[in-house]
């Protein structure tokens, strides 16, 4: 027999058993009963609205709420959410090292955005055995600068030497980045690791020596700062290490005008991230949702790029490679399908790549050393350069 759910009539159907059944224990084991048909029947409901919210949902990982991830994903957000068959929920993960391991084991995380030298660094340490083969990434994303703050009795890196410096939460890629410059440029020190707001207030009370954090420019947590403050950026010297493994930058006084003076800038190095994604089963409900998060991710690539969201989309390549992992099959497709259209994304000029080119081959000239090269040497380089690249655009 079908019972209706129906409030009212539940009410009167409980009078009636109170009236009708003169046991305590018996009327109690009624009304237990009937509030498990009705909360049974409501249950099924939930499921189908269950079902129904989650259709064409991926799970994207970011780093903390004050750096730049958060922020990427929300405009991934607002590219890709449809209401109704396609929706990104940003979960904000503990730390890089965790946001690798939950995208590897935890149920439900798609996609993750990850630094590249924590992603090399957990395959160099053999961490996740076979990392290979747990992840594909979609496409390389922005770069984002080394920052170190000091006290002003800290002219150099060097005097960082066994001093205490803050590298943020542990597993963080802060402290990834931070650990490996420190190393190549073989200069021990103690790490700390407090959250950068904390570590901010402990530098201002001379606790700590320095505070290095990894983020897109200009980082939150420096707005605000002044050189009559006792702070300073510390400039990171560019060996033929530190050259090989980051990318050349530098922070300027547009980035922090209260930190660098006008015409003045501060040598550091760039860190690459990657949007990673899961390894999912090929044709399963979770790939689907990504196979078209990717399709419209990489169609609509163009608006992220308008005022409004964030400038580091300005610095993305979609056809950019990185060395030493597969990228995820439907993006691969569609960049072969759309190459012409991938092309006309790039939002870097010609002139901007040949400028950047430029600044490139003299920061490493100034790293082996030797004479300068001349403009009409740099020029040569750089058709070379582009030789090599229409050879390698897919």
């Amino acid at each position: 027999m079908a019972l209706c759910t129906d409030t009212t009539v539940f009410r009167r159907l409980r009078h009636i058993v109170l009236q009708c059944v003169p046991h305590v224990a018996a009327w109690v084991a009624v009304i237990v009963w009937l509030t498990g048909v009705s909360a049974g029947t409501a249950g099924a409901a939930d499921l189908r609205v269950d079902a129904a919210n989650n259709k064409g949902v991926v799970e994207l990982e970011t780093g903390g709420s004050s750096g730049t991830s958060i922020r990427v994903a929300e405009d991934l957000a607002g590219i890709v959410n449809d209401g109704a068959t396609r929706r990104v929920l940003p979960v904000v993960g503990t730390s890089a090292v965790q946001n690798i391991w939950d995208l590897a084991l935890l149920r439900g995380i798609d996609m993750a955005i990850v630094q590249a030298d924590v992603l090399d660094g957990v395959r160099q340490q053999r961490a996740l055995p076979g990392i290979e083969n747990n992840f594909t990434y979609i496409t390389k994303l922005y770069n984002e600068e080394f920052h170190l703050l000091a006290r002003a009795e800290i002219k150099t890196i060097a005097d960082l030497a066994n001093q205490k410096v803050n590298v943020g939460v542990r597993g963080s890629g802060t402290g990834v980045t931070a650990g490996r410059l420190f190393e190549l440029l073989a200069i021990p020190f103690k790490p700390v690791n407090d959250s950068q707001e904390l570590a901010l207030e402990k530098l201002r009370k001379g606790e700590i020596a320095a505070m290095a954090y990894v983020a897109g420019k200009p980082a939150s947590v420096f707005q605000g700062l002044r050189r009559e403050d006792g702070l300073h950026f510390i400039p990171i010297p560019l060996n033929p290490s530190v050259a090989n493994a980051y990318v050349p930058t530098s922070l300027t006084a547009a980035d922090y005008p209260g930190l660098i003076a006008n015409n003045q800038s501060v040598d550091t190095v760039a860190v690459g991230t990657v949007l990673a994604v899961a390894n999912l089963v090929p044709d399963s409900e979770r790939y689907r949702n990504v196979r078209n998060f990717v399709d419209v991710f990489f169609t609509e690539f163009k608006s992220l790029l308008e005022p409004g969201h964030h400038p580091m989309w300005r610095e993305v390549n979609l056809a950019a490679e990185l060395p030493g992992w597969r990228r995820f099959a439907p993006a691969a497709q569609w960049l072969d399908r759309n190459a012409a259209v991938a092309a006309k994304q790039n939002p870097q000029s010609p002139q901007d790549i040949k400028t950047l080119f430029a600044r490139f081959l003299d920061a490493r000239q100034e790293v082996v050393g030797g004479t300068p090269l001349t403009d009409r040497q740099k020029q040569e380089l750089y058709d070379q350069f582009q030789q090599w690249q229409s050879g390698h655009s897919r």
